[in-house]
């Protein structure tokens, strides 16, 4: 599937699981399937749920930040990709 750039992990919260992405192009959308490729991360999930200063919101766009629950450690610099069918 083709994937285009999308952001970057900006922080990620080990206690609660949550990463932070740095919207950089694009838009994310809860539904979305990202692609977080780093050093040592290579992770596919689908988007559940993203929050803005702990308030729920279903759409990020270029120059947002967003905090995402992960069942996976992410990194700090890793990338986000936007995974299109």
């Amino acid at each position: 599937m083709p994937e285009t750039e999308l952001g970057v992990i900006t922080h990620f919260f080990d206690r609660i699981g949550v990463g932070a992405i740095k919207v950089t192009q694009g838009t994310l959308n809860v539904g979305n399937t990202v692609h977080i490729k780093g050093a040592h991360t290579d992770v596919t999930v689908t988007i559940n749920s993203m929050q803005v200063e702990h308030n729920a919101v279903t759409s990020a766009k270029a120059g947002d930040e967003v905090g995402v629950k992960f069942d996976q450690k992410l990194r700090v610099n890793d990338k986000v990709f936007l995974v299109t069918p």
